[in-house]
């Protein structure tokens, strides 16, 4: 177990040589096939999985506007590859063990991601709280907000108020028992 921890924290370490010699959007897209994501490029419907299978071209083609982080071991050390990504509008993280509140107070604070980002799913990821769900509420342009079987949510109703008045066009829906 102890070894995994290790690989995976290898695996999110931020190369900023890597960022800026291919761009931000590959740079990220290796950073989270490497972890077990799937991205989504603006004009594809296709989810990318296969890190040897990315697609070549030229600097900059190729603009993540999806993630699925589902089962994947992306964590906060790894959270500066997304600094650089200015197209992504939907996040889906699920069963995240390495996601806390201090990833989406992270994902809050990326500048790109305030403007960019519409969808946000977070789905049975044991480490998140009421706080790192209020945290969210820096990205003002998120139209939709998805979060269930997060048991760290203890303060259901308080959170949500919090949320909805910090950002009054967000369609928030929770499935939290």
């Amino acid at each position: 177990r102890r070894f995994w921890g290790w690989l995976n924290a290898v695996f999110n370490k931020v190369d900023y040589e890597r960022i800026q010699a291919v761009g931000p959007d590959r740079a990220a897209s290796e950073w989270l096939l490497r972890c077990g994501a799937l991205v989504r490029y603006q004009g594809s419907q296709k989810w990318q999985q296969d890190y040897n299978g990315l697609p070549t071209g030229p600097l900059g083609k190729y603009k993540i506007e999806a993630i699925n982080a589902t089962d994947s071991c992306i964590m906060y050390r790894g959270f500066d590859y997304l600094d650089g990504l200015e197209h992504v509008t939907e996040i889906k993280l699920q069963k995240c063990i390495y996601i806390q509140d201090e990833c989406l107070q992270r994902l809050s604070e990326t500048k790109n991601l305030q403007k960019s980002l519409l969808q946000l799913r977070i789905i049975s990821c044991g480490n998140v709280t009421d706080k790192g769900i209020i945290a969210l509420h820096k990205l003002t342009n998120l139209e939709y907000l998805y979060l269930s079987d997060l048991p760290g949510i203890r303060e259901r109703e308080t959170t949500a108020g919090v949320l909805q008045q910090a950002l009054p066009n967000l369609e928030l829906e929770l499935d939290l028992e």
